[in-house]
């Protein structure tokens, strides 16, 4: 028996009416005949020796061999399409496809992207707000910005600016309470988006680490970190808040950090892409920007002392 394979168009024509289980369907899809796409899949069973489906009155069902064959036809154009998608990705130095959390994307993301598609009128910017974790290849994603520990394996992988988290609020607020002991009147907003990290840094670490007793907070808990800087901005209480989130904020003066005590979380956003591919045009244009980006905000920074894990 020859392991020849036949005719493309034939295993696609099989491809599509064995996933639609309709010739029409198939046929609407490939946008042929149904009397075309009939003929391709009679001659792919010539081929094979055996027919793949059992032809009923006003539908199809696969046989044995049908069953055997649809799988791997499924996977196999699957496999096809991703890989013609990435390699057609390659020739494209216009356009770039970004994912990062929600929060990353409204707090630090959107207020910037203004001077960067001036800078870059040429690339057409698309972004995917998803903490879930994306293949490159499969999402046709260029770029990721992810927060975390890592390591970032099979992947390029640049660490961006230290991350920290300090008190912010209002400057109304700020005078309301000008000193960390003050903050036992406060509404303490519980951003639990970083719960995850090890130590977690939270409103008792750091009433310890500036040497007050700490204090149960009292005040609302918000799951995704944005919800809790917008809580801050609206003057609803104070936040832990982290930087790359509040750093543009603190920088324009709707919200000040008057302690002058961060704790540093040891995690960091990094800027993920496919290996080989951060030389990329426009995946270097975004980077060097986001770098430039992130230096701007290096003063207020240095203005915190900023403590190291473990706090205690």
């Amino acid at each position: 028996m020859s392991d020849r394979l036949p005719p493309l168009t034939a295993l696609r024509a099989f491809d599509a009416a064995a996933r639609h289980m309709s010739f029409q369907k198939a046929a609407d899809e490939l946008n042929v005949t149904p009397a075309a796409l009939s003929f391709q899949i009679k001659s792919l069973e010539q081929h094979l020796g055996a027919p793949l489906f059992r032809r009923l009155n006003r539908a199809v069902a696969l046989t044995e061999a049908g069953e055997t064959l649809a799988p791997g036809c499924r996977d196999g154009f699957t496999s096809l399409v991703a890989a013609w998608t990435a390699t057609r990705r390659l020739q494209d130095v216009s356009s770039l496809t970004v994912t990062a959390g929600p929060g990353f994307t409204s707090k630090w993301l959107a207020p910037r992207l203004f001077e960067f598609a001036q800078a870059h009128p040429e690339i057409e910017l698309r972004f995917a707000a998803s903490l879930k974790a994306m293949d490159f290849d499969r999402d046709q994603v260029d770029v990721a910005i992810r927060f975390g520990y890592g390591p970032d394996t099979d992947v390029w992988s640049l660490p961006l600016a230290e991350e920290w988290v300090t008190p912010v609020m209002t400057p109304v607020l700020a005078a309301q309470f000008p000193t960390p002991e003050s903050l036992r009147d406060a509404v303490l907003i519980v951003d639990q988006s970083i719960d995850f990290l090890d130590p977690s840094p939270t409103w008792a670490t750091w009433f310890r680490s500036v040497g007050i007793e700490p204090i149960e907070a009292h005040g609302p808990r918000f799951s995704q970190t944005d919800h809790a800087v917008d809580a801050a901005l609206a003057g609803v209480g104070v936040t832990l808040g982290r930087r790359a989130l509040v750093i543009k904020d603190l920088m324009d003066g709707r919200l000040v950090a008057p302690y002058k005590v961060a704790l540093s979380t040891g995690a960091r956003f990094r800027f993920l892409c496919r290996k080989g591919s951060e030389d990329k045009p426009q995946i270097r244009a975004f980077r060097d920007w986001m770098v430039t980006e992130i230096d701007k905000g290096r003063p207020t920074s240095d203005q915190l002392t900023i403590l190291p894990p473990p706090w205690d």
